[in-house]
Formats: structure tokens, C-alpha cells, sequence
């Protein structure tokens, strides 16, 4: 621990009367929802200390700001709370620095004296499949950084057809659901730009396949984001689930959100929503812009045409990522408490993985200020003048 860098005194009570600490100085490196938590934990726990959080965005929040989808208007809200830390709590945000590029590492853990990675995974999932890089198919991050006015984002070669599939069944691709059933007025209402609005949002004969390799019982979506799609109207919806071999409870309340969106919609509508369970997706197809996709379900297979294709299969490290999780996972780290080395720890997607909402990120958090805490009050014993 670099006590020389420690800064104003904190106090607490000890076995043997007052016990004085330093407080130690903290840099949080990513501003979304799991760093800006950790600050605030910490905050509490340190309120003398420094603490600097680093993005490598101009602005903060990340996932939250940019990752959220932009109707989800309570999800978006809690970067409210968060605005707090840099106006009231005194924590300082310094936007524009990647750290492992515009600051190494090493430099950062040699100025503070905890440093805490909380980069998350940021890159889409590939499927590795043939015709994976035809024109017409686009990462739901990618679509999402959109909807999101990402500054480093655009929509140079983006062109949506009126034949859409969605690759993919958890709540990133719910999301890319109700959106596409989102006109261009509604998709403004909720801050999308025009340019993005138009472009996403035609509402003329338009099909959309959600497809998912799972079948109902281990489908990831939540069953709120399903009945969140019942308020669409002129909408037909269909599932091929076999309601035969639904058996334990979870699955029974997924397949019957499913299928109250099925019996209530109109057999007329223009537009049309079918949900395919248990097929992978085997290749996708056409000469320079994608035209359909080959579907394998056991021993059967589909073939579907589309002209869009939007994929959401989870995420993962970058490749050109600048600090890597690799390259701090060997020696005496334990993942489980976020702990990396003597003074480094990580918090969020970085030490968990692509998993768990905004509220599990909270409490992983916690969890990870808590160990912080522990560690630093430990080392500190050794170190203190009783008084």
C-alpha cells in the first residue's frame, strides 16, 4: 500500500481507544453503472478520500448512458442519483482517458493507492457462422449505441429492410423488438435523433423473427420485457412452442406470456412477430447483402428470408481491450471478492461476466466495496497511531 500518497486522516474506534487511518486515495477506471455504485460505497465508507473515476468516454455512466434501452426512461433515471457524486460527494470524473492507453496502468497504481477496473465487456458475441459479415447485419450494440447517440458510433452502411431477424432471446433482443415496433415519432419522444428515428423506425408491411437456440424453458428473457410488447397493437404474433411438453413452473409462465401475446393479437395485421425456439443458426446467406438464414432445430431444418439481421447473443472482452482480465488473473487474485493484487481489484462485468441487470451490479458493488474495505483496514493495523 502507497501510504505516502494517503491523504486527509479518518478515524474509527479500536480495541485500545481512537484509532487513526489515512484514507486512502481511489481510482475507479469506467463510469457505468458498477463503478459509479463502488464510488458510491465508498464514498460512504472514505468520506475524505480522493476518489477519480476515468472513462474513456467524454461523458460518464456507460452501459446506463448508452447500453439502456432509450424507452426504458426508470432504468435510464438512476444516472440521476449517480450525478450526485460528481456535484455533491466531491468525486472527480476525468472523461477522455483510456487507461492502458493514454495512462498505463502501472502509472494509475503508482498515484493511488487503490485501483479498482470496472471496464465491463463491451464487444458483441460473434456467432462464427458463415456469411456472419454480409451487409445487413448488425450487432445489437451497435444498434443500441445508436438509439443512444453514442459519440463514437454512425450509421454509415446501416440500411433496415422490412424483414427483420432477431438472433437471439434474451432482453437485449426484447429490446431490439419493442423498439423495431416503435415508429419514428414514438423512437423520438423517447431522445433518438431523427436521422436514427427514420431509419429504425418505418412502420410499413413489416415481419420480425425472434429466433433463440434455447427452447422456452431455458429462454433468457424476463417475463416483464414480454408482457412490455402486449401494448403494441396491429401486431400478429406467433410461436412455434409446443405447449405439450411444458412441465415445471418457470417455463409454464414464460410459454403462457408467449402465448397471451399469440391469442390476443389480430390474425390481419400488417405486421407480424414470430418467435422460433430451439433453432441455432447454422449460416446466413446472400451475395453481398444478407438475404436469408439456415435454422436447425435436431434433426429439422428451416430456411428463412430476411434483409436485416440483428444479433444479440451476449457479450464479451475486446480484442483491442486496453486492460485485459487475462493478463491480472494469475498469482493470488480471487475473483470472488474482486481482489487482482495487492491494492487492484475489479468490480461488474470485468470480474463476473457479461451476466446480471443494473440491480445485480449494485450489489456486486457492494460486495466488492466490502471486501476493499476489509483488506484496506487490515493492512492499515500495523500502521496506526493510537491515541
Amino acid at each position: 500500500m502507497r501510504l505516502a500518497r494517503a491523504n486527509i486522516l479518518s478515524r474509527f474506534w479500536g480495541n485500545l481507544g481512537v484509532i487513526t487511518l489515512s484514507s486512502p486515495s481511489i481510482a475507479i477506471v469506467g463510469s457505468g453503472p458498477s463503478g459509479c455504485y463502488l464510488a458510491q460505497y465508498l464514498r460512504k465508507a472514505f468520506p475524505d478520500s480522493r476518489i477519480s473515476i476515468f472513462e474513456r468516454d467524454p461523458v460518464p455512466y456507460g452501459l446506463l448512458r448508452f447500453g439502456v434501452a432509450p424507452d426504458h426512461i426508470g432504468t435510464k433515471a438512476i444516472a440521476q442519483q449517480f450525478e450526485r457524486l460528481f456535484k455533491r460527494d466531491g468525486v472527480e470524473f476525468i472523461g477522455n482517458m483510456e487507461i492502458g492507453k493514454d495512462k498505463s496502468l502501472r502509472e494509475l497504481r503508482n498515484e493511488f493507492d487503490i485501483v479498482v477496473i470496472a471496464t465491463g465487456l463491451n464487444e458483441d458475441r460473434s456467432l462464427g457462422i458463415s456469411g456472419e459479415y454480409l451487409e445487413g447485419i448488425y450487432s445489437a450494440g451497435r444498434i443500441t449505441r445508436l438509439l443512444n447517440s453514442h459519440p463514437n458510433e454512425n450509421s454509415e452502411g446501416i440500411l433496415v429492410g422490412s424483414n427483420i431477424a432477431i438472433i437471439g432471446q434474451g432482453n437485449v433482443a426484447i429490446d431490439l423488438l419493442r423498439l423495431s415496433l416503435l415508429d419514428s415519432e414514438e423512437l423520438r419522444s423517447f431522445g433518438v435523433t431523427r436521422k436514427i428515428s427514420d431509419l429504425m423506425g418505418k412502420q410499413d408491411s413489416k415481419t420480425i423473427s425472434v429466433i433463440g437456440r434455447s427452447p422456452i424453458e431455458k429462454a433468457k428473457f424476463d417475463i416483464t420485457m414480454i408482457k412490455e410488447i402486449s401494448k403494441f397493437s396491429n401486431v400478429k404474433f406467433t410461436s412455434d412452442i409446443d405447449y405439450t411438453k411444458i412441465i415445471d413452473e418457470d417455463s409454464k409462465q414464460r410459454s403462457e406470456a408467449i402465448n397471451f401475446l399469440v391469442t390476443h393479437s389480430p390474425t390481419n395485421a400488417k405486421r407480424i412477430v414470430n418467435f422460433y425456439f430451439g433453432w441455432s443458426t447454422l449460416s446466413f446467406f446472400g451475395s453481398n447483402r444478407v438475404a436469408g438464414v439456415d435454422l436447425v432445430s435436431k434433426q429439422k431444418k428451416m430456411r428463412i428470408s430476411v434483409d436485416t439481421v440483428y444479433t444479440a447473443i451476449g457479450f464479451q472482452e475486446a480484442k483491442s481491450a486496453s486492460i485485459k482480465k487475462s493478463e491480472h488473473t494469475s498469482g493470488k487474485f480471487d475473483l470472488d471478492r474482486g481482489f487482482l493484487d495487492d491494492g487492484l481489484y475489479c468490480v461488474g462485468w470485468f470480474r463476473r461476466g457479461p451476466v446480471g441487470t443494473i440491480p445485480v451490479s449494485r450489489a456486486d458493488a457492494k460486495h466488492v466495496s466490502d471486501a476493499i474495505c476489509s483488506d484496506y483496514y487490515s493492512k492499515m493495523q500495523g500502521k496506526v497511531e493510537i491515541r
